[in-house]
C-alpha cells in the first residue's frame, strides 16, 4: 500500500471511530514493546501483581502483538469517554464511574468490530483482530504510544482534552497504515495522586501494587482482605476512582455521550439501607450485563460490610470494628 492510500484508509479509519462515538483514536506500528519489559518483570517478581496469576502468564505475548496476532503490522487504539455528570447519592456504598453503565467489553468490541469491518471492506484481503481488555496487551502502553495521552503517575492514560475516564480498545491489522506521534505531555511534578492514594498503592514509576490497591480487592480479590487496609477503603464495593478524582486533569472531565455508560435511575438512587439490605434477586436486577456483576452477590456483600467499617457513618447505629 503506497503512502497516500495509508494516508487515506487511517483517515477514514479515524472518521468511523468518531462516527461510532469514541472521543479518541490513534495508530500505532506494530512492534515488540521491549523497553517495557524491565519494570513489568520487576513487578511481577515483587508480587505486585497479588493473586492475578494470569499476569504472569504469556509475557512475551504482552509485550509483542505479532505473536499475539500473527502479521499484526498496526495497532489502533481507540478510548472512549465513561465519565457520568450523575452519579450515587454521597451516602452510599461506592462504586466506581466505569461500572454504573452497561458492559464496556461488548460496547466497544462492538464499535471496534465495525472499524474493521470498514477495513476489510476497502482492503479485502486485510485481516484483525480486536480486543477490549480480554487478552494479554499492554493498552495503557499502546495508548500513549499511539498519541491518545501519556501514561500518569497513577499508571493510568491521561488526554490533555478529556482526562482520564476512558476506556482503550484495541484493533490489531495486519496492513500498514499511517502512524501517530506519542504525547509530549507529562504529568511535570503533580504527585497528588500519589500522596491522597488512602493505601499507598501508587509506586513511584507508574505502576500499582495490587496489594494495596482497592480496586484489586474489591475485584479481584476472592479472599479476605487485610483489616489495615480494608478500614482505609472510605466506602469502595467496587473499584476505586480516588486517583482521578484528585487529578488536576479531570477539573473539567467531560460527560459521556454513550447511553450505554449511563446510571439508571434505579442504582443512582439507591439507599445505603437498600444497599445493606440487598438479596441475590435485586443483585442480579442491579448488575446483570453490568461491570459490577462480575463479583457475584457474595462478594458484593463482602465488600458493603467493609464499607460499614470504613465509613460506618453510612449506617447510623453501626459500630466501626
Amino acid at each position: 500500500m503506497n503512502t497516500g492510500r495509508r494516508m487515506e484508509l487511517s483517515g477514514m479509519i479515524k472518521e468511523r471511530a468518531k462516527e461510532l462515538g469514541f472521543d479518541l483514536c490513534g495508530i500505532a506500528r506494530a512492534r515488540k514493546l521491549e523497553e517495557r519489559r524491565p519494570v513489568l518483570t520487576g513487578w511481577l517478581t515483587d508480587g505486585m501483581n497479588g493473586d492475578m496469576a494470569f499476569l504472569e502468564r504469556d509475557k512475551e505475548k504482552r509485550l509483542d502483538p505479532t505473536i499475539l496476532f500473527p502479521g499484526s503490522r498496526s495497532v489502533i487504539v481507540t478510548g472512549i469517554n465513561y465519565y457520568n455528570e450523575k452519579k450515587q447519592r454521597d451516602d452510599v456504598p461506592v462504586l466506581s464511574r466505569y461500572s454504573y453503565g452497561k458492559d464496556y467489553h461488548v460496547v466497544i468490541l462492538e464499535k471496534l468490530n465495525k472499524i474493521l469491518e470498514l477495513v476489510t471492506y476497502i482492503e479485502p484481503s486485510s485481516t484483525g483482530k480486536a480486543f477490549v481488555d480480554s487478552a494479554p496487551v499492554m493498552e495503557k502502553a499502546w495508548a500513549a504510544e499511539a498519541g491518545l495521552g501519556w501514561q500518569g503517575r497513577n499508571s493510568l492514560v491521561i488526554n490533555s482534552r478529556i482526562g482520564s475516564f476512558f476506556f482503550i480498545g484495541i484493533l490489531l491489522l495486519d496492513i500498514e497504515l499511517e502512524y501517530d506521534k506519542t504525547s509530549s505531555a507529562d504529568c511535570g511534578e503533580c504527585r497528588l495522586c500519589i500522596s491522597l492514594c488512602p493505601t499507598g498503592a501508587i509506586n513511584d514509576n507508574r505502576t500499582i501494587d495490587a496489594r494495596k490497591c482497592i480496586a484489586y480487592h474489591t475485584i479481584e480479590n476472592k479472599g479476605n482482605i487485610p483489616a489495615d487496609l480494608s478500614k482505609r477503603f472510605r466506602g469502595r464495593v467496587f473499584g476505586c476512582d480516588i486517583c482521578q478524582e484528585v487529578c488536576p486533569w479531570n477539573k473539567n472531565a467531560r460527560i459521556n455521550t454513550t447511553a450505554e455508560f449511563s446510571i439508571s435511575p434505579i442504582l443512582e438512587n439507591l439507599s445505603a439501607d437498600n444497599w445493606k439490605s440487598m438479596d441475590t434477586e435485586q443483585f442480579k436486577r442491579l448488575f446483570e450485563n453490568t461491570p459490577a456483576g462480575r463479583i457475584k452477590y457474595q462478594r458484593m456483600m463482602r465488600n458493603i460490610e467493609i464499607a460499614i467499617t470504613s465509613l460506618p457513618w453510612l449506617f447510623p447505629g453501626e459500630k466501626e470494628s
